[in-house]
């Protein structure tokens, strides 16, 4: 059992979660489940403990983070959407275990704060555009990237100008026509906020200038990011959109896991198309990375606020279009942080933008 790997999953529920486990059911002889957990669902997890032989179970952030503490893993899979997987990720690098990052708030929330805490390689990006990248880089050196290109479908709204956009429907919004996931985002992938966050993470995990990252619209979404080098090459990661292809290498990198998902059939005829962000109907991605350049609590800020417009959206509070205007008001009404950067620093930001948000939500 000593090429096993110990996996810890957070948000074992959720869709990243479910996914994991499918992957770890299909490789017995490479992963072993020690612990799960998630924000509720208790008779699930209690179902996918019994099914995978776990002894430890939590529900709910905080229990997490202490689950992460106090059980030895190899790879710890940050699974759980939103601000809460914050904890849990500074415990995991902490304590010297892989991150297999599938919360990518935690990462544009602690920013330098997390990226500080982890050792060189112990963040491994799960999400499929970051893990596309960390594949591509493989072709060069950092000093050999000129850009990074990260795809985005374009979500249920591609085409539709901003006043198109103004009657969007809370149903409408969740309708994503490539990927499926939870309310939060697949209604920030509808926004493009989503792509605005992967913005920033990518800055974060691979040390590149907000200048030097692009986003380009691809529908198919079978080419899930390019890394351009200095000398005009383009190297792009191709696959059918299937997340168990990220999520397998996440738990295992640098390894690839054999038959993690399905290939891209070279004997049929493919269209693959590529065409720019309309930035006026999808100010998100120019947001973010205004927010990710001035750094420090401005980005825990933007999460939060946009947190609290998405679930306000999906109340009947707010229509589609002023998700991102709010978020950017109570941006624009954060002055920084009073203090060095610390976790309770980050938690304070983060609940005065939910506060803030709130009252602008009120407001309009």
């Amino acid at each position: 059992m000593s090429n096993v790997r110990r996996v810890i999953i957070l948000g074992s529920t959720g869709s990243i979660g479910t996914q994991a486990l499918e992957v770890i059911a299909a490789n017995p002889d490479r992963f072993q489940v020690v612990g799960l957990s998630a924000g509720s669902q208790a008779d699930m997890v209690a179902d996918q403990a019994r099914a995978f032989g776990v002894t430890h179970t939590a529900l709910g952030a905080d229990a997490s983070e202490e689950l992460v503490r106090t059980v030895d893993a190899d790879v710890v899979l940050n699974g759980m959407t939103g601000a809460v997987g914050l904890g849990p990720t500074l415990a995991t690098l902490e304590r010297g275990m892989t991150l297999a990052l599938a919360n990518k708030e935690s990462l544009i929330i602690g920013g330098k704060l997390v990226m500080g805490a982890a050792s060189p390689g112990q963040i491994v990006p799960v999400d499929s555009e970051h893990s596309a990248i960390a594949q591509c880089l493989v072709s060069g050196t950092h000093a050999e990237v000129r850009r990074l290109i990260l795809t985005a479908s374009g979500g249920p709204f591609r085409g539709r100008s901003r006043d198109q956009l103004g009657d969007v429907t809370p149903q409408q919004a969740l309708a994503h026509p490539t990927w499926d996931m939870g309310l939060m985002v697949t209604t920030n992938s509808a926004t493009l906020m989503n792509k605005g966050l992967e913005v920033i993470e990518a800055s974060l995990l691979f040390g590149i200038d907000y200048a030097d990252i692009s986003v380009t619209v691809h529908p198919q979404s079978v080419i899930h990011s390019m890394v351009e080098f200095v000398d005009g090459s383009t190297m792009a990661q191709a696959s059918p959109p299937d997340m168990k292809l990220p999520i397998a290498l996440g738990l295992d990198w640098p390894h690839r896991v054999a038959h993690a998902a399905e290939a891209v059939d070279w004997s049929t005829a493919h269209t693959w198309t590529f065409e720019p962000l309309d930035e006026l109907a999808f100010p998100a991605v120019a947001l973010a990375k205004s927010v990710g350049s001035a750094g420090l609590t401005f980005p825990a800020v933007m999460n939060a606020a946009n947190e609290e417009a998405v679930l306000a959206f999906h109340a009947g509070r707010l229509g589609f279009t002023d998700i991102v205007d709010t978020v950017s008001r109570v941006v624009e009404a954060h002055s920084g942080p009073q203090g060095e950067l610390s976790r309770e620093v980050l938690f304070d930001a983060d609940a005065w933008a939910r506060a803030h948000a709130r009252e602008a939500i009120a407001r309009n």
